[in-house]
C-alpha cells in the first residue's frame, strides 16, 4: 500500500511539474553577459526528461559542417570520463553513483529517482577503468582490456611520470604505471581523502595535474542543490582542492563552484579553467551553467548568489560579505545544460577556426522546458579568452520524439588531434575529425 501511495504521489508531482516553461531561448543564457530574468522558486520542480533509448542501428550524432564522426568504441557500460595516455591509449571510466542512503530519503527524493532512472542515470556502477587501443590508427579501437577494477565510482584520471592517479568518489588513489601496460593489478595507495559519505549529492570527482606534476586539482561538487540541507553538510564542498603530491596535504584553491567537473589548462595563458553546473529549481531560464577561469582564492557565489552578486533568496542565513566578493564567471553556456566535459584544442588537425577554443560536453537538462544541452558545444577563444558565440559541434543526441539516443559527458583530444566524446547513454565513445 505504501509503495502505491508513493507512486501516486510521484505521478501527481510529475504532472504538477509540467506547468512551468522557459520564456527565453537557451541562447539568451549564453555568453559573457547572459540574460538573467527574475527567479521563479519552485516547490515542485519543473521536470522534463529525455528518456534514455540508445542509438538505433546505423544512426550517429550529427557533426558540424566540415566535420565527420565515427564510433571509436561501442558496447561500454556507462562511460563517463576519458583520459589519453602518452602512447595514445585511451582510458575510459565506466562508472556511476555509489550507494547514497541519505540521498534517497523523502518523497521528493523518490520522485527524482523515478525520473532519473528514465534518463539513464541510475544504472549500477561498473567501478572500472577500461583501456582502448587503436594500434592501426584507423579511428576505431581494436583492443579493449579491463585496465583497473574494484574501484569506488571512479571519475578523473591523471598520469604524472609513472604514477597514475584515479579520483574515486571518496579519495584520490595512486597506481604504478608502466608504458604500454594494458592492465594494472597493484593495490592502490591512498593519496588524499575527498568528501563523500552517505549523503554524496555530487559524487563525481575530477582531477587535473599541474604542468610541473607537483600538484593535483580536484573538483568537489556541492552536497545539495542550494544548501537546502544546511551548510553543515557542505564542509569542503562546492570547491576545487589543490593537493600537494609530495605531502598529500590539500587546501581549498577556489570555492563557491556548485558542481565543477571539467578541468583544463587554457593553452595561451596557462590559466586553470573549469566547466561548472549551476543550481536548479528557480525556473527554466535560470541559472546558466558556465565555463570560467579559476582564480586562486576566488569565490564564485554558491550557494548565496549566482553569476556574481545575484542573490539566491532561498538560502538562509545569507552572507552578504561573501556575495560582495563573488566573481562573475567568464562565459555562460546555457541554463540547465549540465555542462560537464571541457577540453581545449591545442592540435593542428582541426580547421584554424577551432584553434585554441573550448569544447564542452553538455549532458542535458532535466529542470527545463524545453530541453537544453544534449550536445557538444564549441566556444571560440582569442588570446586566451572567449571571443564569440557558441556553436554546436556534435548534436542529434535527442530524436524527434524527444528521446535520448545518447548523452555527452567527458571530452578529450586524442594523440592525433581528434575529439573523443564519452556518451554514457549510448555506451559509445565518438570520434570527431575534419571531413
Amino acid at each position: 500500500m505504501r509503495g502505491k501511495l508513493a507512486l501516486s504521489l510521484i505521478v501527481v508531482l510529475g504532472l504538477a511539474a509540467c506547468s512551468e516553461s522557459a520564456r527565453l531561448p537557451v541562447q539568451a543564457g549564453m555568453g559573457p553577459s547572459p540574460e538573467l530574468p527574475a527567479p521563479h522558486p519552485q516547490l515542485i520542480p519543473t521536470v522534463k526528461i529525455a528518456p534514455a533509448k540508445g542509438w538505433p542501428a546505423g544512426v550517429m550524432p550529427t557533426p558540424a559542417a566540415g566535420l565527420t564522426v565515427n564510433a571509436f568504441a561501442t558496447g561500454l557500460d556507462h562511460p563517463r570520463w576519458l583520459y589519453v595516455l602518452p602512447n595514445g591509449d585511451v582510458l575510459v571510466a565506466e562508472t556511476n553513483a555509489p550507494p547514497r542512503p541519505d540521498e534517497q530519503k523523502g518523497i521528493k527524493a523518490k520522485f527524482m529517482a523515478f525520473f532519473m532512472r528514465h534518463a539513464g542515470s541510475a544504472t549500477p556502477s561498473a567501478n572500472r577503468i577500461t583501456l582502448l587501443r587503436d594500434a592501426d590508427r584507423d579511428g576505431v579501437a581494436e583492443t579493449r582490456t579491463v585496465f583497473l577494477q574494484g574501484l569506488n565510482s571512479p571519475f578523473g584520471m591523471a598520469l604524472v611520470g609513472h604514477d597514475l592517479y584515479v579520483a574515486n568518489t571518496d579519495a584520490v588513489v595512486r597506481f604504478p604505471y608502466a608504458d604500454g601496460a594494458t592492465q594494472i593489478s597493484a593495490t592502490p595507495m591512498k593519496v588524499a581523502d575527498l568528501p563523500a559519505g552517505t549523503r554524496n549529492h555530487h559524487w563525481t570527482k575530477n582531477i587535473l595535474a599541474s604542468r610541473d606534476g607537483a600538484k593535483l586539482y580536484a573538483t568537489i561538487g556541492s552536497n545539495s542543490n542550494a544548501a537546502e540541507h544546511g551548510m553543515a553538510v557542505e564542509t569542503n564542498r562546492a570547491d576545487i582542492f589543490e593537493i600537494d603530491l609530495a605531502s598529500g596535504r590539500s587546501r581549498i584553491f577556489a570555492s563557491g563552484l556548485r558542481n565543477a567537473n571539467g578541468l583544463a589548462w587554457e593553452p595561451r595563458t596557462g590559466a586553470l579553467w573549469a566547466a561548472v553546473n549551476e543550481r536548479d529549481e528557480i525556473g527554466s531560464d535560470l541559472v546558466p551553467d558556465y565555463i570560467t577561469s579559476v582564480k586562486d582564492g576566488g569565490f564564485y557565489g554558491w550557494p548565496y548568489s549566482y553569476f556574481g552578486q545575484h542573490v539566491d533568496a532561498r538560502v538562509t542565513p545569507q552572507r552578504p560579505d561573501l556575495v560582495a566578493s563573488a566573481l562573475v564567471p567568464d562565459y555562460a553556456v546555457g541554463p540547465h545544460t549540465a555542462s560537464l566535459g571541457l577540453a581545449f584544442d591545442e592540435g593542428t588537425l582541426f580547421p584554424a577556426h577551432y584553434a585554441g577554443g573550448a569544447f564542452v560536453g553538455q549532458h542535458g537538462s532535466w529542470n527545463r522546458r524545453p530541453l537544453s544541452g544534449y550536445k557538444v558545444l564549441f566556444v571560440p577563444f582569442t588570446d586566451g579568452h572567449p571571443s564569440g558565440a557558441a556553436e554546436d559541434v556534435l548534436s542529434g543526441f535527442v530524436d524527434e520524439k524527444e528521446e535520448a539516443r545518447g548523452r555527452p559527458v567527458g571530452v578529450v583530444f586524442d594523440r592525433a588531434g581528434a575529439l573523443l566524446v564519452a556518451d554514457d547513454v549510448g555506451n559509445t565513445i565518438w570520434r570527431v575529425t575534419p571531413r
